[in-house]
């Protein structure tokens, strides 16, 4: 078994090491988020890290990159308080990849691509069009993460679209019927299937 202390991760080459400690963790969501600005500029782009904060009120959160350099998406959400989670599936992963590209403010990521928006009710952002699962989203709130200087957004759910097929009676959203993707570190995409749902666990009983 490969052993890395941690005085050889800071030694590691840059590359190696942001490949390696992205994948230790294990397959992370697939999402992309889609903004626009106050002036119509719609962005799209790819997040890794969104994850479930709590059901009651319905939150979840995701990670941004520090603020040194452009942040059109993190730049839009604090603009408008609204975005949009929107699954990625087997059929749009390339180009959904491809809005990791740093593209100026002026260029949709719709654009250089073959995703397509769509407007929902009155969300004041866009959808991923054909996206089994789109989430609309208001900003609640921002934790600054000191150690790195990354920033934890936290959104709440304001709408929620799914696929029928997708649905269970009992609430659960079987993704693998709609083939969504995760993804293994920075760059690696794949299917997973359900292999089986298991009950609620309780403590075993044992005899005195």
């Amino acid at each position: 078994m490969a052993y890395f202390s941690r005085k050889k991760i800071d030694a590691l080459q840059h590359l190696y090491k942001i490949n390696l400690i992205n994948s230790c963790s294990g397959f992370k969501s697939a999402n992309l988020i889609g903004t626009k600005s106050k002036a119509g500029e719609e962005n799209v782009a790819v997040f890794s890290s969104v994850t479930h904060i709590g059901s009651s009120p319905p939150l979840l959160g995701f990670f941004c990159r520090p603020t040194t350099v452009m942040r059109h998406t993190y730049e839009n959400i604090k603009e408008t308080g609204i975005y949009t989670l929107n699954s990625i599936h087997l059929d749009n992963f390339e180009d959904a990849h491809h809005t990791s590209a740093k593209y100026k403010k002026s260029i949709s990521e719709f654009d250089v691509t073959n995703l397509a928006s769509e407007y929902k009710k009155d969300c004041f952002s866009p959808f991923v069009k054909d996206s089994p699962i789109q989430l609309e989203m208001q900003f609640v709130t921002e934790y600054p993460i000191k150690e790195n200087d990354t920033i934890l957004v936290i959104g709440e759910i304001k709408g929620l679209y799914i696929n029928d097929d997708l649905l269970e009676d009992d609430g659960f959203i079987n993704l693998s019927k709609a083939n969504i993707t995760t993804i293994n570190g920075l760059d690696g995409y794949t299917i997973p299937k359900l292999k089986k749902r298991l009950a609620y666990q309780r403590p075993k009983i044992f005899k005195q």
